[in-house]
């Protein structure tokens, strides 16, 4: 294994997710599975209950530091959720952290979803893997550019000499 995939595997088991029920969606039994089996892999997971507001789940986010936030959608809510969600990040300067969104979503929602700034939408039977890999993308993106940005520090310009 090279330096750059030790460095990944060793950053999938330092990312904390928070995993979160939004609105008034009652059924958590899917959500729990995915907690323990993400823990299970190693990633820190808080999961915050059921009824969380979108401001909740921002304070929780905050007051955790998470890097990822889960959203697990059974209501059909999930446009409304996701829309409020996604500008109060942005209103409070936290839209680098990137939402994943689960449950029962409607295909023709996907795109909408993606386009508004999720991340990542699963549907029913989605396996843990294909979760996980989706996180280790975040993780490689992430490092790739805190390793560009490490590598460009320091450097003087031209028109700096």
């Amino acid at each position: 294994m090279n330096l750059q995939a030790m460095k990944i595997a060793m950053k999938i088991e330092n990312i904390r997710l928070l995993l979160a029920k939004p609105g008034l969606d009652g059924h958590d039994r899917g959500v729990k599975i995915i907690a323990r089996s993400l823990r299970d892999a190693g990633v820190e997971v808080i999961y915050t209950g059921l009824r969380q507001t979108t401001q909740m789940i921002i304070d929780a986010a905050i007051q955790e530091d998470v890097d990822l936030i889960g959203l697990s959608i059974h209501s059909g809510a999930h446009m409304t959720i996701v829309s409020r969600l996604l500008a109060q990040l942005e209103e409070q300067g936290l839209s680098d952290l990137k939402i994943f969104v689960g449950g029962i979503i409607p295909a023709q929602d996907i795109p909408k979803l993606m386009a508004l700034g999720v991340h990542s939408v699963y549907g029913p039977g989605t396996s843990i893997k294909t979760i996980i890999n989706s996180m280790r993308r975040i993780v490689e993106e992430q490092s790739s550019v805190a390793l560009d940005a490490n590598q460009t520090e320091g450097k003087v310009s031209e028109a700096e000499v």
